[in-house]
């Protein structure tokens, strides 16, 4: 098989905010901005926030596993949960199930992963705002098309996307 490139150019903003040590610093952060929208905004549509309040936010991932892929972060740049306050944690869990609840009203998966990767080794492309990934899963949806190509295919458009799961959050929010 031949190798083929992959281009992904919007990915350069996220590089450049990388510090010497190859970790985001809180001004390059997305998290961070996105912890500063006005939920219902045109800015959080732009940054895919869903919710923020005061345990923190919930929005899409811009390079997600699958459709509907969530993220869920403290509104603070801290890095582990060990950092985090019990409030903090409590928080952040708590918007954790309203992404669970939001993705079974709305995209009825079959079952969801929920996962924090800790420190880059682990997984984490932002080892130093933690967050957790919700990610929804059907029977078979690994697909030929990631194991013999190596690529996933999102069927919905990420506006799309937030359109729909904006407007379930809105009957389902707590």
């Amino acid at each position: 098989m031949q190798n083929q490139n992959l281009w992904a150019p919007w990915r350069m903003d996220y590089i450049k905010g990388l510090d010497p040590a190859g970790a985001p610093s809180p001004q390059g952060c997305f998290l961070c901005e996105a912890a500063k929208v006005t939920p219902g905004s045109d800015e959080a549509k732009r940054q895919l926030v869903l919710a923020r309040d005061g345990r923190g936010i919930l929005m899409l991932n811009r390079f997600p596993y699958t459709n509907g892929h969530l993220l869920v972060a403290p509104g603070d740049h801290l890095g582990d949960l060990t950092d985090l306050t019990p409030a903090q944690r409590a928080g952040m869990f708590e918007l954790v199930a309203v992404g669970e609840e939001l993705l079974r009203a709305a995209l009825n998966p079959q079952g969801i992963n929920i996962g924090i990767n800790l420190g880059r080794c682990a997984g984490a492309g932002l080892p130093g705002h933690i967050h957790a990934h919700i990610v929804p899963r059907w029977n078979g949806d690994v697909n030929f098309m990631h194991v013999v190509g190596g690529v996933r295919i999102i069927p919905q458009a990420l506006e799309e996307s937030y359109a729909h799961l904006s407007e379930v959050l809105a009957r389902v929010a707590r």
